[in-house]
Parts: C-alpha cells; structure tokens; sequence
C-alpha cells in the first residue's frame, strides 16, 4: 500500500471522519439495472476497485492488447493522494416516486432516509437534485480524485449513469484538530466549530447512526451515517461591495481571525448575551449564533463541504460557491432543522442561492475481506 494511502478496510467508510482533503469529486447516479442480483454485482465490483484506487494501484488487470483496458490510466504516474472514497444509496433506490418496489428491499428503507421538505427560498434545479446512488472522492490530487469516479462510473456501465456530478476545491471545514481551519469564498472561517476525529463519544452520538440516535434505524445500517448535501450558489459580487462591519455582522465573527464578536480567539465560545449599543454584539439573525449547537438542544453534524466555481453565468457573474456536505447519524434531527432555520432567518441567506439537493445513506464499512459495501443490505433477499 502507498505511503500516502488510507485502509479501505474499516468498521466505518473513509472520508467522513478522515480528515479533509482538499480536493473533491462527487457523482451522484441513477440506476438504470431492474436486477437485484446487478445490483449486488455492482457493490461487489465497486468494492474491489475501491481498494485498489485507494492504495495507489490501478484497477483490473490488464489482460489482452485487443481489449479496451480495464484502468484509464490518467493516474498511473501518480501517487494515492490520501484519496478515499465513500459510497451511498438515496431513497429512491427502494422506491420510485410513486412508491413502487424497486428492487424489494422497500422493508429496509431506513426510515431516516426522506427527501429534504421545500424550504422557503428553495431554487432548487433537477439537474443537481436527487439520486439512486451517490460517490463521493477525495484527495490531495484532483486528478487522482476525478480518476476514481471515472473508473467507477466505467465500471458501472449497463447498470447504472452519471445523473449529476461536482468538482470541488479547498475544503470548506476540517475534520480533524490537527487541521486549521479554511475559509469560503466570502473570505471568511468556515467550519470552526465541526467535529473532529479527536470526539469519539461525539461522533458516537450525532455522526454514527444506531437504534439510540436514529429512530427505526436498520440493521444494516448499524454504524453507517447519512450524507446531505446542498449545492449553494454565492452571490459573490454583491458580498464584495458589502461593508466589513455588515458581512462580520451576517457571519457572527470577524474577518481575520474568525473569532467571534463577543471577543477572544477564534475557537472561544461565543457569548450570545453580551449586548452592544444597538442589542446584542452577536446580531439575533447571524449566522454563528442559528447555527452553533448552543442554540439547537446541543444538535451537531460532521461538516465536509467544498468551494466550488463552474465559471461565469454568462451575464458576467461568477458561478461559485459551496457544495455543502454534512454527515449526520439522521437527518430528521440533525439536519432539517437547522436547515429551516437558516433558509428562514439566516441574514447570510440574502446573499446565497440553494440550487441542488440530496440525501443518502452511508453504509457502515467494509471491516473484512470478502465482504462488500451495503452487503448487509442483501442479506436474505438473494
């Protein structure tokens, strides 16, 4: 295994609690398959493949100059690249939108795994809404990174397409301690208060989903997680012509250091009864103050989002913004709230645009050989 390589085995799938790379490809996918027995195949070929990415080497094995090669080969001169790879199935891979069985394996819908309700400002686009199947990659490389999903989309061919994918550079949060924090495209600290692999106990409680912390939670769900995700465009151009004092005032915290406005240092807790000349120092509708656990019952998530550019909207605007990525142990309670919360009474959401949204579950990992992701999934049904 390459020295800059992260186990594939594991009692939980890498790139939620790895700490963060900064580099990201994610691709979310309709199948198109009608048989069960397909769709296990292609969690057993993506599982091997999946070790053999993730320890640098390339996949298959190269049998005849006759035949297409199995690797693409666009990452053969270059390292792992910390590269993991994460893999999740969205609500309507059970059922259709009308409801129906698709695979039967509607009795093991988790109950946790609803589409997001519309929220109020909701833009959303079908073109980066939804999906059957999602994979996220990341890495210290992008092109080790968009090899990853090539091959893997490759070798879903026949069973499953491409429904929508995003690039996504500079992490936007930082999963481990050791990490310092990044900033957004607004010039601003972002992610200072996300969980770290350092908290077990609290990862335990709001990131792994369990019987104790997600309601009806199945089986095989037993320590997976759940993925939501947001594609957020940033209205970068009238956030440029804001005053200082007004964006500080939106986000809670300053510019610089990213402490927040009662004063200290960036990861000093914010004191939201301290009061200024006009009401609180904190403004009742900032960003820090909605979000930050003290205000929503002690509820957490594991952020892993990413800046994103898609070039200019052809009017001269830049396209940019977040691709937001939140791990949660159910998104009932550790994600739709806050959600609300924000599109309802967020000052930043001026500024922001929601055009994209999905939710999917995360398996647990795969911990032995021979094993394959979302295997427990199939259990009794082939």
């Amino acid at each position: 295994m390459a020295s800059d390589s992260y186990p594939f085995l594991g009692q939980h799938q890498s790139g939620i609690v790895t700490p963060a790379q900064d580099r990201l490809h994610f691709v979310a996918l309709t199948v198109k398959t009608e048989s069960l027995a397909e769709l296990r195949s292609l969690f057993e070929d993506w599982t091997a493949a999946a070790q053999q990415l993730m320890a640098g080497q390339p996949v298959g094995e190269e049998k005849s100059l006759a035949a297409p090669p199995d690797d693409t080969g666009e990452a053969l001169d270059l390292s792992a690249s910390h590269l993991t790879l994460t893999f999740g199935l969205g609500r309507s891979l059970f059922v259709d939108s009308e409801g129906k069985d698709r695979f039967g394996l509607a009795d093991r819908l988790p109950p946790a795994l609803e589409d997001l309700p519309t929220m109020s400002g909701d833009m959303l686009e079908a073109a980066w809404t939804g999906g059957d199947l999602c994979i996220q990659a990341c890495a210290d490389d992008p092109q080790v990174a968009v090899h990853a999903i090539r091959n893997l989309v490759r070798i879903a061919a026949g069973r499953a397409v491409v429904a929508w994918s995003q690039l996504g550079f500079g992490r936007t949060s930082s999963t481990s301690s050791a990490q310092v924090t990044p900033r957004n495209l607004f010039g601003f600290k972002d992610g200072t208060a996300n969980l770290k692999v350092e908290e077990p106990e609290l990862l335990a409680k709001h990131v792994w989903a369990s019987a104790d912390n997600s309601a009806g939670n199945p089986a095989w769900m037993e320590g997976g997680s759940y993925c939501a995700t947001r594609k957020i465009r940033m209205l970068i151009e009238p956030w440029d012509r804001a005053p200082l004092r007004e964006q500080e005032n939106i986000m809670g915290r300053t510019k610089k250091e990213g402490a927040p406005l009662s004063g200290g240092g960036e990861f000093d807790a914010p004191d939201f009864e301290m009061k200024g000349r006009g009401g609180p120092i904190i403004p009742v509708d900032s960003h820090v103050r909605l979000m930050h656990p003290a205000q929503n019952e002690g509820v957490q998530m594991l952020r892993r989002g990413y800046n994103y550019t898609d070039g200019s909207d052809g009017l001269g605007h830049l396209d940019a913004g977040l691709f937001f990525i939140a791990y949660v142990c159910d998104p009932r309670t550790h994600f739709v709230p806050l959600l609300r919360t924000m599109m309802k009474s967020d000052a930043l959401s001026e500024y922001l645009r929601h055009v994209g949204s999905a939710v999917f579950a995360i398996p647990p990992g795969v911990s032995e050989e021979g094993d394959f992701i979302a295997s427990g999934l199939f259990e009794g049904k082939i």
